[in-house]
């Protein structure tokens, strides 16, 4: 087990690994030698700091990197095909608009209580979305990017778990950390998620705690269904505002407390929260870290970026937004914090990040 290197953590310590050790008797559950890993190195849409987000090129390229887990965002075409998108509106990461074949298909949904007028996955087959190109979703921050827009296609969850597979190798294992987009608003449509999901990651050999897979979502009835059919690691997301769109809770605060979180811990191996709700740019950190440790929770913030927009004002390089920053030093705040992984645009920096961290730690030992 590594050391600890700050105070806070180790004064609770000792009730951390309790707490890992049994936790709820109805909490996901893993061995004790898998609990206490070192701190996990989540590739944020791939390398999306770098290359378009969810492509293939951007999610080899943060395996190159050395990330631990690659992350595709999953939603569901008209045949019921897994393909990664961060939303099922795909108006601005495709050049959707610029095919006249088909300008018909633009039209208006209400989803999870928002408007949206585009084009969306539900609506086109499989073989209809591999003709359009993934473009930049951020090309003002990430001009770089734009560059290669036009270049890469949509993949799909079988072309990602092959990814993972072949790179898998030398005992390197490459994991896999999808996520359930809007899985309330696909049943309603007539494509429930959650069977197709566990079957397609069972069919790759994928079922038990150990498996490097985990399963995210900021709905929690999705998750609760999911813990009745799969032992997968499941993690619970959770916004610095708002609430899950299934309703299932009051609000996401609700959920960060005490309570909330020995809620959660009754069908989730960890939560995936929104970095402020565990320390808001420069202000003093909440305990959140220790309050999900002492029920057993894992946490894996989101989301690590380098642009001076994403960081906290004392980290920034100068004035302008799309300056890179010091961003390993805020992954260092957060490592030095407890954290047990983190969801980043830019791998290298997170692994590099990490190996430092871990060098200072083993030189306190």
């Amino acid at each position: 087990m590594r050391l600890f290197t700050q105070s806070l953590r180790k004064r609770n310590i000792i009730a951390v690994v309790l707490a890992l050790a049994s936790g709820p008797a109805s909490a996901q559950t893993v061995p004790m030698s898998q609990a206490l890993t070192s701190p996990t190195v989540i590739a944020h849409r791939g390398a999306s700091g770098l290359r378009p987000e969810h492509t293939i090129a951007s999610y080899t390229l943060a395996i190159e990197m050395g990330a631990d887990f690659i992350e595709p965002d999953l939603v569901l075409t008209k045949d019921d095909v897994f393909v990664c998108r961060h939303e099922n509106d795909i108006t601005g990461t495709t050049d959707v608009a610029k095919h006249p074949e088909f300008a018909a298909r633009r039209t208006e949904k209400v989803i999870d209580g928002e408007k949206h007028n585009g084009w969306f996955t539900e609506d086109f087959t499989l073989a209809e979305l591999k003709t359009l190109r993934a473009v930049e979703r951020l090309p003002k921050l990430r001009p770089d990017n734009a560059k290669y827009d036009g270049q890469f296609e949509i993949p799909t969850l079988a072309e990602v778990i092959a990814l993972a597979k072949t790179h898998s190798t030398n005992g390197r294992v490459v994991g896999i950390y999808p996520e359930t987009k809007h899985p309330s608003y696909f049943a309603q449509i007539g494509h429930p998620m959650e069977a197709r999901l566990v079957a397609q990651l069972k069919a790759a050999g994928w079922s038990k705690p150990g498996d490097p897979v985990f399963i995210q979502s900021f709905e929690v009835n999705n998750l609760k269904r999911l813990h009745t059919m799969t032992g997968l690691r499941l993690i619970q997301l959770m916004d610095a505002s708002g609430a899950p769109a299934d309703a299932a809770a009051p609000s996401y605060a609700a959920m960060a407390t005490p309570a909330g979180l020995t809620a959660v811990a009754r069908y989730a191996y960890g939560i995936g929260p929104n970095k402020d709700l565990i320390q808001k740019g420069d202000d003093a950190p909440s305990t959140l870290v220790a309050d999900a440790h002492a029920v057993g929770l894992r946490l894996h913030p989101w989301t690590f970026r380098a642009e001076n927009v994403f960081l906290p004002p004392s980290l920034r390089t100068g004035t302008d937004p799309a300056v890179h920053g010091r961003l390993a030093d805020e992954i260092t705040r957060f490592l030095d914090l407890g954290i047990d992984g983190f969801f980043t645009d830019f791998a290298y920096i997170g692994v590099d990040a990490r190996a430092a961290w871990r060098a200072k730690a083993k030189a306190t030992q």
